[in-house]
């Protein structure tokens, strides 16, 4: 059994789709998918479904979806497939569970990735690191669960895998910049910081890789922009880091040159005091 998340909702076993066409079984599915192996509780399961207001039925209902669920399992499944539906959907005391290898789960094996790609980052392997995060990456396709309704929990474990997923862009970017690829990264952090357009991090790897290209005037402009713009709408100035990144451009800082040394440390720490 194959399970995506890290875009529209998608579960296959043997090439056969198991998703529900209906919202609530498709968010227990979703919710099922991202504790692969553990036991999730009845009471999260409801809560993700109803919130806190829960229906005078919502156990039955619930058994409802669990029982849709193992339909569509069971067809995919055959009856040529040893084991049955239940052995894959499992009733425990208290919960339910997918019986299945975490390593199934897209999310499961963008984060192993990450973790692998951080370390060597961390380790100053560059071209191991970039290259690593962005097979990690490559593995979204559009926001984390992007065609499900999500409740409360959803909500959380997809804020989560979003977080997750600009961080490693970030540090795959840093890599990137560390080796040398500041022209080809322009197009990109152009993107990103109009995306996020308070994200002092993504701001001072968009100042590094236009002052290496040779655009100065660019990078002290995307400075000052961002300066206004934390003024106007928090009313707070750049963080000292990026201060310092700005005071360094101004100065033609020898440290900015990719050539001056090796650093195990990201874009937006550069200066950090």
């Amino acid at each position: 059994m194959e399970i995506k998340v890290l875009g529209a909702l998608n579960a296959e076993f043997e090439g056969i789709s198991v998703v529900p066409s209906a919202g609530k079984p498709r968010q227990i599915l979703a919710l099922l998918a991202l504790y692969p192996g553990r036991v999730v509780p009845v009471p999260t399961l409801m809560e993700e479904i109803w919130g806190t207001d829960l229906p005078q039925s919502s156990m039955t209902t619930l058994q409802t979806y669990i029982l849709q669920l193992r339909r569509l399992l069971g067809t995919a499944m055959g009856p040529d497939v040893p084991g049955s539906a239940k052995d894959v959907l499992a009733t425990r005391y208290g919960g339910y569970l997918l019986q299945i290898p975490a390593e199934a789960v897209d999310a499961f094996t963008y984060e192993r990735l990450v973790t692998e790609g951080r370390q060597a980052y961390e380790d100053g392997e560059d071209e191991r690191a970039a290259t690593v995060l962005r097979r990690a990456l490559d593995l979204w396709d559009g926001p984390a669960l992007v065609d499900v309704r999500v409740g409360p929990v959803l909500e959380i474990e997809a804020m989560r895998l979003e977080q997750s997923r600009l961080v490693a862009r970030e540090r795959r970017i840093d890599a990137d910049l560390r080796l040398g690829r500041h022209v080809e990264l322009i197009a990109e952090l152009t993107d990103l910081i109009a995306r996020h357009p308070q994200h002092e991090g993504l701001h001072s790897q968009a100042m590094v890789a236009l002052y290496r290209s040779g655009r100065q005037a660019a990078a002290l402009d995307i400075y000052r922009r961002l300066r206004q713009r934390l003024i106007d709408e928090l009313g707070v100035e750049p963080s000292p880091q990026l201060q310092r990144l700005h005071q360094a451009m101004l100065a033609v800082d020898p440290r900015l040159d990719i050539v001056a040394g090796p650093r195990r440390t990201s874009t937006f720490d550069l200066y950090a005091a």
